[in-house]
């Protein structure tokens, strides 16, 4: 049987304080230096994962640091405990290891862990980004948006994984925007898109004007703070953000029931897989990153199929492939970490209609 491993992180306290309700009671300070010195460890065996080309067993393995606690403490410190969980999933028998959350971002993006590991390495960019491009179809035509006659905006197209967005969202769109902080790369991305697809795209580096102008969404920078907030857009826009830290303030989550936020596809998991850990997914769902690394577990492809921060679309493509051989499919879409399920876009859909009568 094949086999794998995927690190996972706790995103905030919140989720420490689940699993150990009676560090509710202690100050917040105190916590973090707790988890700080936490070693990582064996969270659960994932059993059932099964294609009908083949097989595989894997498990999840934590390392006890924080997003903050990834952004704020020495890089060499952070990098080193993911290392040493790396290690745990070395002795567990995987075959390959996945690099969930923050564990993919900090640093050089997994090419430091790879390098010190003796099996490869994956941060799921290449299934993230193709679930991405998919759900951001999929959530326009449920918000009544079709992406060939909307306004169209890939903030971050400057860098490697907004390019690719960009590249692979052109075939399929009339009206779009590019916008980033560097405009000698955005023509140049332009530029590629007008020679491949025959597509004429603006450009813009105001990037809070072009929100408030556009109908879909996808966020792809490598900014530290939230670059969209509450008041940015208009109703009934369906924003993508794939950026960690988020592009998308968690403040528009809260005040703006008008707007459809997701970061990503729910993917569904051939087999009767059982994760034994409840990470608030429905059965046999999982993120789009730790499908990744099953699927390249069932394909026998042990490599390092996404590290650093440069994709292809050659890359989404074969992903892709690789995705739809052993039966894995988008099944919804998750936003701040949470599933969003039909009903609440429903809603969504109804306040957004009721805010653009109302002319606000």
């Amino acid at each position: 049987m094949e086999k794998f491993a995927f690190m996972i992180h706790p995103i905030e306290l919140s989720d420490i304080y689940r699993k150990l309700k009676f560090m509710q009671k202690l100050p917040e300070g105190l916590v973090e230096g707790v988890v700080k010195k936490l070693p990582p460890l064996k969270v659960s065996h994932i059993t059932g994962v099964k294609s009908q080309y083949a097989e595989t067993e894997g498990w999840f393995v934590g390392c006890p640091l924080t997003t903050a606690q990834m952004m704020q403490l020495p890089e060499e410190y952070v990098i080193d405990k993911i290392i040493k969980t790396g290690k745990i999933a070395e002795k567990l028998g995987a075959k390959i290891l996945g690099l969930g959350a923050f564990t993919a971002v900090v640093g050089d993006a997994g090419i430091t862990v790879a390098k010190n590991l003796n099996i490869p390495v994956t941060t799921g960019n290449s299934y993230t980004v193709a679930t991405a491009i998919e759900g951001t179809k999929k959530a326009s035509e449920i918000m009544g948006k079709n992406v060939k006659d909307a306004e169209v905006l890939v903030i971050g197209a400057s860098g490697s994984i907004g390019n690719v967005c960009a590249q692979i969202l052109a075939r399929d769109c009339r009206y779009m925007t590019l916008a980033g902080r560097n405009t000698e790369k955005l023509e140049r991305a332009a530029h590629k898109i007008l020679t491949d697809t025959g597509l004429s795209v603006k450009i813009t580096s105001n990037v809070k004007n072009a929100v408030k102008k556009d109908d879909v969404i996808v966020t792809v920078t490598n900014s530290l703070d939230a670059i969209i907030e509450a008041q940015d857009l208009k109703p009934g826009a369906v924003v993508c953000d794939v950026s960690r830290p988020r592009d998308v303030s968690r403040d528009v989550a809260e005040k703006r029931d008008d707007v459809l936020i997701i970061e990503g596809g729910v993917v569904e998991v051939p087999g009767e897989v059982n994760f034994n850990l409840n990470f608030g997914f429905p059965p046999k769902t999982a993120y789009a990153c730790m499908a990744e690394t099953m699927m390249l577990s069932l394909e026998g492809r042990y490599e390092s199929f996404s590290l650093g921060r440069d994709l292809t679309v050659k890359q989404i493509e074969e992903i892709n492939r690789i995705a739809h051989k052993h039966g894995f499919k988008l099944a919804g879409f998750r936003s701040f970490e949470r599933e969003v399920t039909q009903e609440k876009i429903e809603q969504i859909k109804i306040n957004a209609k009721k805010r653009s009568e109302r002319g606000s």
